[in-house]
């Protein structure tokens, strides 16, 4: 179910960009549909954080997470 709603998201953000491209033009389409990821991307992130939180986890930035990663 998850996976279905994120397509969709994605689907509508492209659909709609679509739109906005034919209007205001190209760039302006490339933009907005950033703006909609990255928006959409951003409250998933939040969300799982605050899961990890409630659950007693630690939560770690960004840099602590890239070097747990790396390694």
């Amino acid at each position: 179910m998850k996976g279905f709603k994120q397509r969709m998201v994605v689907f509508l953000a492209i659909a709609v960009g679509g739109m906005i491209g034919v209007i205001k033009g190209e760039e302006a389409k490339q933009k907005w549909v950033f703006r909609m990821k990255s928006k959409y991307e951003n409250r998933r992130l939040m969300a799982e954080r605050k899961l990890i939180a409630r659950k007693g986890g630690v939560l770690l930035d960004d840099i602590e997470l890239a070097a747990y990663h790396n390694n």
